[in-house]
C-alpha cells in the first residue's frame, strides 16, 4: 500500500478567499449577536411583566388580608397566614446565618494566618 502525500492535495487559500471567509464569519457573528440582543430584550421585558404581576398580587393580597381583617377570617385561613409568617421569620434567620457564614469564609480566605486569639492552643509548644 502506497501512502499518498496529504499536504499535496490541500488547496492553498488565496488572500481573497481568506478575506471572503473572514467577512462571512463576521456577518454570521453579527447575526448571532443581534439575535442574542433581541432575546435579552425579550427576557428583560418578560421579567418586568413578571415583577409587575408580583407587585399587583402583593398589593391585592395586602388589601384583602389587612391586619384588621384577620379576626374576620375563617380559622383555617388565619392558621395559614400564621404559618406563612412563621416561615418568613425562619427564612430571615436562615438568610442571616448564611450571610454570616459567607462573611466568615470570605475573611478566612483573605488571611492565610489565623486571627489573633483564635488559634488552636494545642498546637502551641511551650
Amino acid at each position: 500500500m502506497v501512502k499518498k502525500d496529504v499536504s499535496a492535495k490541500k488547496k492553498k487559500m488565496t488572500r481573497a478567499d481568506m478575506d471572503m471567509m473572514m467577512i462571512d464569519n463576521f456577518i454570521n457573528l453579527q447575526k448571532v449577536l443581534t439575535n442574542l440582543s433581541v432575546k435579552f430584550d425579550e427576557l428583560s421585558g418578560n421579567m418586568s411583566k413578571m415583577l409587575q404581576l408580583f407587585e399587583i398580587s402583593a398589593k391585592s393580597f395586602a388589601e384583602k388580608y389587612s391586619e384588621s381583617d384577620l379576626g374576620n377570617l375563617p380559622s383555617s385561613e388565619r392558621e395559614f397566614l400564621k404559618k406563612l409568617d412563621s416561615l418568613l421569620d425562619q427564612n430571615k434567620t436562615i438568610s442571616k446565618g448564611i450571610m454570616m457564614m459567607e462573611e466568615r469564609i470570605r475573611n478566612r480566605a483573605r488571611s492565610p494566618y489565623p486571627e489573633p486569639g483564635k488559634f488552636n492552643s494545642s498546637r502551641v509548644r511551650r
